[in-house]
């Protein structure tokens, strides 16, 4: 996978700064999968749509991921770093038709998607909207007739576990312990959330990089974003920058 130009990469920012958090995801999962139907990327695997996103996050930013956290017990900041590609080794291949289900108590689900979420994304009562994502991911129910969402309530945990055994880059769980207080944890790893902050932060720093050589040598955004990276640091450099 190739890293996203100067251009593509604020062009991007541009277009997510004032969407929602899914559709953010979903206007980066497009990027890295070039040529794809970006509708049908929405009826994907969350699995797939992380793995993807890291893969992008890494041919531009590199292998290693640095990010902080504070420990819940004594509030303690912590600094932690990853590795891309120790972390994608575990990833989901591409799921084939006969793989998107789960099967609990003879009910057939398939596994949650981008659009599924973006369903209950304004619900605030998790259990309530755990529970209409079920009733959208049920493909079999039960030859008496379809199933009301009082009538899944008692297979969501069933479904859930077999959810995260099917897809568990769906939510991908870090363990934590803190060396201030021996606090151990397991902290969701929210991999969109950090490739948009890593996005976001990049696109401030060349519009600062424009914003400065234009002023100083009156050239257009377009020729700035042209010049390689290496280039505009050169210049910026003999600005005393």
């Amino acid at each position: 996978m190739q890293a996203l130009s100067a251009d593509t990469l604020l062009t991007a920012w541009e277009a997510g700064r004032a969407r929602h958090p899914i559709d953010r995801a979903l206007l980066l999962y497009a990027l890295a999968a070039p040529g794809t139907d970006p509708e049908s990327l929405a009826d994907r695997p969350l699995g797939q749509r992380n793995a993807a996103l890291l893969k992008l996050r890494q041919a531009g930013f590199g292998n290693r991921l640095r990010a902080y956290l504070d420990c819940p017990a004594c509030g303690e900041r912590l600094e932690f770093g990853l590795d891309a590609s120790r972390l994608l080794a575990s990833a989901p291949r591409v799921f084939d038709d006969d793989e998107v289900a789960v099967a609990v108590d003879g009910l057939r689900f398939r596994l949650p998607t981008s659009r599924d979420l973006a369903c209950v994304a304004g619900q605030q009562d998790a259990d309530a909207a755990a529970l209409v994502v079920l009733e959208r991911c049920l493909v079999a129910p039960d030859p008496g007739g379809v199933l009301a969402e009082s009538e899944l309530a008692p297979y969501l945990e069933q479904v859930e576990a077999a959810f995260e055994q099917a897809d568990p880059w769906a939510e991908l769980g870090l363990e934590f312990e803190c060396e201030a207080c021996g606090h151990a944890w397991t902290a969701p790893f929210d991999i969109a959330a950090f490739v948009w902050e890593e996005i976001e932060a990049r696109a401030r720093g060349l519009l600062d990089e424009i914003h400065l050589l234009a002023g100083a040598y009156g050239w257009s955004e377009r020729a700035i974003l042209g010049l390689s990276e290496a280039r505009r640091a050169a210049y910026l450099e003999r600005l005393g920058l």
